[in-house]
């Protein structure tokens, strides 16, 4: 394989943390981001809302069940976000910087999830493994049973 994937999960917190990060250097010369790379934040969506009469543009993180956003800072001083529908979708536009609708005569979206379903699994267990870990303290939290409250008649007078 001759372009592997190289994203990484990341957290709401480290989303926020890039995303800051990019805003306070938006007015710099050469900025430098902190986190260099290809990261996908699972079950959130990016939306913009533009204030001040359009001169500032606003960047939110919601979340959106089964949705991606993708961030993509491999050089170092451009952040570039992309919301999508699935996994396999994110890690395309990470891995050759075209969306799957996108018309290229070299290469389409089909052949390369063909292609690169074995590394997108592995994507996937790492999805699931999270989900499981933030579901076990929650459960674990619950009291173990509940007492059972004894319904009274009351006889009418």
């Amino acid at each position: 394989m001759k372009n592997p994937i190289r994203a990484t999960i990341i957290t709401v917190d480290q989303a926020r943390a890039m995303l800051k990060d990019q805003r306070d250097q938006r007015d710099e010369r050469f900025p430098e981001l902190a986190a260099s790379g290809q990261f996908i934040l699972p079950d959130y969506r990016l939306t913009r809302k533009r204030e001040a009469f359009k001169i500032r543009r606003h960047t939110f993180l919601k979340k959106h069940f089964r949705s991606y956003v993708a961030f993509d800072s491999d050089n170092g001083q451009t952040l570039w976000i992309h919301n999508f529908p699935s996994l396999s979708e994110a890690c395309f536009w990470l891995n050759t910087g075209l969306k799957p609708t996108d018309t290229d005569s070299t290469s389409s979206y089909q052949e390369w999830k063909t292609k690169h379903t074995d590394e997108i699994e592995v994507l996937k267990a790492q999805l699931r493994a999270q989900h499981h870990e933030k579901k076990k303290p929650v459960a674990a939290a619950k009291p173990a049973h509940v007492s059972a409250v004894k319904k009274v008649k009351h006889t009418k007078k």
